[in-house]
C-alpha cells in the first residue's frame, strides 16, 4: 500500500548544521527520496500487472486512464520526483506491454507517438498540479501553525508581569520551533548592552561589536557579515515605539542556513514582540515607581507638616520660660545659669529646624504665595549677613555684587531665607579660619548668585544629592543639622523660577543660584532731585 504521508524535509533536518559555508544533505534526505522512488517504481510496476490480466476487457483508453491515476496517486502521496518517474515509467510500460509488437518498444504505428506524448504531458502535468496543491497546502497549513505559536508568544508576553516571566515565554517558544539558543541583550543605565537573564554562553568581544551596531543602527546583522563561521549568528534589533530596547542573538541560524530567508519575517516579528514586552514592562516599572514616589511624598509632607504644628508650640513655651528665668541669673549660680542658656539655645536651635520643616511641608505642598517686587539683591544679602553676625562672628565675608546688576523681581523675605541658609551651611563646613565670599553678576537671561567658602568641599559622590531632603554633605559628621537648609533652597529658588547646583571651587565649595532678570522696571530720576541739578 502506498504512503499516506507527504515527505517533507523534518525540523531536525532543517537544523542541521552546515560547515565552510557550504550546506551538508544529511544521510536520512537521500535514503528518504530512494524510498520513495522504489515505492513510485513499485506502483507504476502493481499497475501494469492489473492492467495486463485485464488487457482483454479494458481497451487501450482506460489501461492509459489506469496509468494516469497511478501517477497522480503517486503524486498526491510521494512527491514530485517520484511523479515524474512514475510518468516515464507508466508510458514505457504502456509501449513494452500494450502497444504491438508487444514485449517491445518498438513501434508499429505513428499514431502510437502522439498517444505517448499527450500520455507524458498529461502525466506529468497531473504530477506537477498535485504536487503544487499539495506544497500549497503544507504551506498553508506550516504557516498556521507558526501564527498560532506566534500569537501564543505574543499572548504568553502580554501577561508576562516581569523578565523571568517573558524569559521563560522566549525561552519555550524557541525549545519548541527553531531548537536554538538566543541572548537578549539589552541596555543599562549607561546604555551599555548586558544579557538579560541568564547567558547560555560566553558572546565574544566580535559579537558584542556588532550587537552594538545592531542597538545603534537599528539594522539586522547577518552572521555572514561577522566574518567569522557564517553559522554563528543571527542579529535581530528589537525596535520599540519610542526608542531600541536591544537586540535578540539567535546561535545557528547563517547564510548557509536554507530556511533562513523564510523564516526571516517570523524572526523579526519575534523580535518586535519582544520589544514590545520590554517596552511594556518598562513603563510599567515606571509608573510603579511613580506611584510610589507620589504616595512617599505624600507621607512625608503630611508627617513634616503635622510635626511642624505638634512640636512648635511646646518649644516656643521652654524657650520663653528660660528666657524669663535669664532675667534673674543675678541671683543663680554659675551652673544654674550656664545650664539655662544651653537650654535657651537649645530650644531656639530645635525651633529654627521646625521652622524649617514647616516651611518645607509648605513648599511642597505648593501653599505658599511668592509676593514678589522689583527690588536690588544687595539688599537681601546685607539684611542676612546681619541676621547671622553671631554665627559669621570671627570670619571674613566678602561680597562682591557687579555694577550692571539691574533690579530683580522676588520674594525678599524667601530669598532671605536663601542667603541665610546658605551663608550658614557655608560658615559650618569652612575652614576655622576660612573666608566666605558672596557674589552676584549677570550671565545672558539671568542673574547668577555665587556663594562660596574655604575648607575641603562637598563629596564628589554626593554633589547630586545635596539639595535632596535629609541629605547631608557628609554621611558621619559630628556637624550640627538635619540636611534641610539646601533643600529649602533649591525650593525657593525653583520656585522664582531659577537654577541651583553645587561645585567645588579651588580651595573650598561654593553653591551657585540663578534668578531670571526678566523685564526691569525703568526708573525715572525725582523732579526734585532734576530742578536741584539744575
Amino acid at each position: 500500500m502506498l504512503s499516506g504521508v507527504i515527505f517533507e524535509p523534518t525540523q531536525a533536518m532543517i537544523n542541521e548544521p552546515t560547515h565552510s559555508g557550504v550546506a551538508v544533505s544529511p544521510p536520512g534526505l537521500n535514503q528518504g527520496l530512494i524510498q520513495r522512488l522504489f515505492v513510485a517504481l513499485l506502483a507504476c510496476i502493481a499497475t501494469a500487472a492489473v492492467a495486463h490480466v485485464a488487457r482483454h476487457v479494458l481497451d487501450s483508453a482506460n489501461i492509459v486512464m489506469l496509468f494516469l491515476l497511478t501517477v497522480a496517486v503517486v503524486a498526491a502521496k510521494l512527491g514530485q520526483l517520484p511523479a515524474i518517474l512514475a510518468a516515464f515509467m507508466s508510458v514505457a510500460a504502456f509501449d513494452f506491454l500494450f502497444v504491438p509488437p508487444y514485449f517491445s518498444f518498438a513501434i508499429s504505428d505513428v499514431q502510437y507517438l502522439v498517444t505517448f506524448t499527450v500520455m507524458l504531458v498529461v502525466a506529468l502535468m497531473i504530477g506537477t498540479l498535485t504536487t503544487g496543491l499539495q506544497n500549497s497546502a503544507a504551506a498553508a497549513q506550516h504557516g498556521e501553525r507558526q501564527t498560532l505559536a506566534l500569537y501564543s508568544l505574543a499572548r504568553a508576553l502580554s501577561g508576562a508581569a516581569s523578565t523571568e516571566q517573558m524569559l521563560e515565554a522566549i525561552e519555550g517558544y524557541f525549545n519548541t520551533h527553531f531548537r536554538r539558543s538566543f541572548h537578549i541583550l539589552v541596555p543599562d543605565a549607561n546604555e551599555s548592552l548586558r544579557v538579560l537573564g541568564a547567558p547560555r554562553r560566553v558572546l565574544v568581544n566580535t559579537e558584542l561589536l556588532a550587537a552594538r551596531t545592531v542597538f545603534v543602527s537599528g539594522k539586522r546583522v547577518e552572521s555572514g557579515d561577522l566574518g567569522g563561521d557564517p553559522k554563528l549568528t543571527l542579529m535581530l534589533p528589537m525596535n520599540g515605539a519610542i526608542r531600541s530596547r536591544g537586540v535578540l542573538i539567535i546561535d545557528g541560524l547563517g547564510m548557509s542556513d536554507p530556511s533562513l530567508q523564510e523564516r526571516r519575517p517570523l524572526l523579526e516579528a519575534v523580535a518586535s514582540l519582544i520589544a514590545t514586552a520590554l517596552e511594556r514592562l518598562h513603563f510599567v516599572a515606571v509608573a510603579q515607581q511613580s506611584q510610589f514616589e507620589t504616595a512617599a511624598e505624600r507621607l512625608r509632607s503630611s508627617i513634616l507638616s503635622a510635626l511642624s504644628h505638634d512640636v512648635r508650640t511646646p518649644l516656643t513655651t521652654l524657650y520663653g520660660l528660660a528666657d524669663s528665668l535669664l532675667l534673674d541669673a543675678d541671683s543663680m549660680s554659675d551652673t544654674a545659669r550656664e545650664s539655662l542658656e544651653t537650654i535657651r539655645e537649645q530650644a531656639l536651635r530645635l525651633h529654627h529646624m521646625v521652622a524649617n520643616l514647616l516651611d518645607m511641608a509648605r513648599l511642597q505642598s505648593g501653599s505658599v504665595q511668592l509676593k514678589k517686587e522689583w527690588q536690588p539683591v544687595e539688599e537681601v544679602i546685607g539684611a542676612s549677613i546681619k541676621l547671622l553676625e553671631p554665627t559669621l562672628a570671627g570670619r571674613s565675608v566678602r561680597v562682591r555684587i557687579a555694577r550692571d546688576l539691574p533690579l530683580l523681581e522676588f520674594d525678599a523675605v524667601l530669598l532671605e531665607r536663601v542667603f541665610c541658609n546658605l551663608l550658614e551651611n557655608a560658615a559650618k563646613y569652612a575652614a576655622p579660619s576660612g573666608a566666605i565670599e558672596i557674589s552676584a553678576e549677570l550671565a545672558a537671561e539671568h542673574a547668577v548668585m555665587w556663594v562660596r567658602n574655604e575648607g575641603q568641599g562637598f563629596s564628589e559622590d554626593r554633589l547630586s544629592s545635596v539639595f535632596e531632603l535629609f541629605a547631608r554633605g557628609e554621611h558621619e559628621s559630628t556637624i550640627a543639622g538635619v540636611g534641610m537648609g539646601l533643600a529649602i533652597c533649591k525650593a525657593i529658588v525653583e520656585a522664582h523660577g531659577g537654577t541651583i547646583t553645587a561645585v567645588n571651587v579651588p580651595a573650598g565649595a561654593g553653591v551657585r543660584f540663578t534668578l531670571p532678570l526678566g523685564c526691569p522696571p525703568i526708573i525715572e530720576p525725582d523732579p526734585e532731585d532734576a530742578t536741584t541739578a539744575v
